[in-house]
């Protein structure tokens, strides 16, 4: 079977690529990198069952030529990180909402399945609002901020996505999956736009202060980016999931502040702790949640699939990663 995975360069799209390759199908990447890394995939160049394109799904022409190639669509391209959401607006919301749009028409036209990636930002706050909730199902009710809170453009992009995509199977029968991922956290993934665990693990090697946004008190569920992929594979195997909206995740929360102290622990840095205010890094009005955590009872239910790995393993495997890449700088600048 030949796979298409839009974003594959990134984070789980390179991980998802190496996977599937592994299991014996072909792969295909589109890929802008704009927040993808070509480092990613360079291991897979030199197999005959990759190909790259450099391009992006808003680009309809080639988006035709892609799909029309694959047997299945993975739709993992998106502008993400709140950083870069805060900053370039007008593109997290017009390469969202477009993109998907451009992915689910051309695949209805051949029905051919698609897995759409959300994300756990589309419950917004409906943890801080509802505080009985121990756990985020998919059918519990999102809470959003106001619309002049920029940072709530992403979980409405990623919210019309789903929409747009259970229209789609409702309306034309295009089997397809919405996979809500919750902090998938492991090697390859940057901190260049927010992302918690490489920019903690980057600064304790380097012996610069950990900054912590906010008092740290927030908890996050973070999941090892092999159990999201090997969800993502149950889930594109599981005809039950067709039209249906599935969270990603491991249910055991973590404190920002917990966090920071393991990796200075793991890492056996005497890196300093720092905590910056959320209007320092984000502006005034910034809003974040004090934990989110899935209910990911529906994936069993759909495919059996149930986390094997802890935070621990996440930190130990980037870690590991982060060291290896400034030992290489090392030996380069020696």
């Amino acid at each position: 079977m030949t796979y298409l995975i839009t974003g594959g360069a990134g984070f789980i799209g390179s991980h998802l690529a190496d996977r599937l390759i592994d299991d014996g199908h072909r792969v295909r990447v589109l890929d802008d990198l704009s927040t993808g890394r070509r480092a990613n995939i360079a291991p897979l160049e030199a197999r005959d069952a990759f190909t790259f394109t450099t391009g992006s799904v808003l680009d309809e022409e080639l988006l035709d030529r892609e799909i029309g190639a694959c047997d299945r669509v993975v739709h993992l391209a998106a502008a993400v990180g709140v950083k870069r959401i805060l900053d370039r607006p007008v593109e997290t919301i017009h390469t969202n909402v477009d993109g998907t749009k451009n992915v689910l028409r051309r695949a209805a036209d051949e029905q051919k399945k698609v897995l759409l990636a959300s994300t756990s930002e589309v419950y917004g706050k409906a943890m801080q609002e509802n505080e009985d909730l121990e756990a985020l199902s998919e059918t519990d009710n999102w809470t959003l901020g106001a619309t002049s809170k920029r940072r709530w453009a992403y979980a409405c992009t990623k919210a019309m996505d789903e929409f747009l995509a259970q229209a789609y199977h409702d309306e034309h029968g295009l089997p397809v999956v919405c996979a809500r991922f919750f902090n998938t956290s492991g090697p390859r993934q940057s901190g260049q736009y927010g992302m918690v665990i490489p920019t903690f693990v980057e600064r304790a090697l380097s012996g610069q202060p950990l900054e912590i946004h906010g008092d740290g008190t927030q908890t996050r569920c973070f999941t090892h980016i092999d159990d999201a992929v090997a969800s993502v594979v149950q889930l594109l195997q599981s005809p039950a999931a067709e039209g249906e909206v599935v969270n990603i995740g491991q249910p055991t929360g973590i404190s920002i502040n917990e966090l920071a102290e393991r990796i200075l622990e793991m890492t056996g840095s005497g890196a300093a702790v720092r905590h910056v205010p959320y209007e320092e890094v984000y502006g005034d009005g910034f809003e974040d949640m004090k934990r989110r955590t899935p209910d990911c009872s529906k994936l069993t239910e759909l495919t059996g699939y149930e986390p094997q790995r802890t935070v621990d393993d996440i930190l130990r495997d980037v870690i590991a990663e982060v060291r290896a890449e400034k030992d290489e700088e090392a030996e380069a600048a020696a």
